[in-house]
């Protein structure tokens, strides 16, 4: 037995309303309603709260802001040296208040509070798209939360429940190091699939449906017939998650 769990005239009971988890004999019920706890190897998406010294503090859901250092994290043009008082000083020109970025969790301290980097190309400033915030433990962990969907959208899953929809860049830029921002305007076909795949992940979770790429895309094929905005209607957030369901029990029997 392990947390959320409690022994009564030999049962196992869950104590709390949630996803049962189970390692060997080991079995824990994550609630469905909780703060987000960091774990090393998370990848995460936050929003830069505040800049300080050497550092920036950054809302990723947890109970305690997390902490990004100025010497965790590339530089522009990826060049590799010791961060200077130079560096420090242009820390607002890399990254400012209100800005999105997706990291990943380097170590976690003994309050809870959670220390990032994002000293790989696949990290860093998020551009033009849209945030989704649902509960952590609706996020189903996998080897990659970055996942290119065949609809002409990406999506960032983040383990502490902070998902970003964003249209698929056509080209990779490796020597900006994560910076570059492209505030060119988004197609209108590219925002209808980003608009609908948001309707569709609000679905999901309303109806409690764990988000990984499969369901995500089973979601999107089913809600095709719909339109967008139909989407967030009960009885229609109803029949397509019923369709999603169906198919994720096919794909696994």
């Amino acid at each position: 037995r392990g947390h959320g769990t409690y022994v009564d005239e030999e049962k196992l009971i869950a104590s709390v309303a949630g996803v049962v988890e189970r390692v060997n004999k080991l079995v824990c019920v994550k609630a469905l309603k909780t703060r987000y706890n960091g774990e090393v190897g998370d990848i995460v998406v936050g929003r830069i709260t505040e800049v300080q010294q050497k550092r920036w503090k950054v809302e990723t859901n947890s109970r305690l802001d997390s902490v990004l250092l100025l010497s965790s994290m590339n530089l522009p043009g990826g060049e590799l040296r010791r961060r200077s008082a130079e560096d420090e000083l242009a820390m607002r020109d890399y990254l400012q208040e209100g800005d999105l970025i997706s990291a990943e969790v380097q170590s976690v301290f003994s309050d809870g509070a959670v220390s990032l980097h994002t000293r790989s190309l696949k990290y860093g400033k998020l551009g033009q798209g849209v945030l989704v915030q649902v509960s952590p433990s609706l996020v189903k962990r996998q080897k990659t939360h970055f996942h290119d969907l065949p609809c002409g959208a990406s999506v960032i899953l983040g383990n502490n429940g902070f998902i970003w929809i964003y249209p698929t860049p056509e080209q990779k830029d490796e020597e900006a190091g994560g910076f570059t921002t492209s505030l060119e305007p988004v197609p209108l076909s590219d925002r209808e699939v980003i608009s609908r795949l948001r309707n569709c992940i609000v679905a999901l979770v309303t109806q409690k449906l764990m988000l990984f790429d499969t369901s995500i895309l089973y979601c999107y094929e089913a809600s095709l017939p719909h339109q967008i905005k139909d989407i967030l209607k009960p009885e229609v957030m109803e029949e397509i998650v019923l369709e999603t369901r169906q198919r994720l029990l096919d794909l696994e029997g």
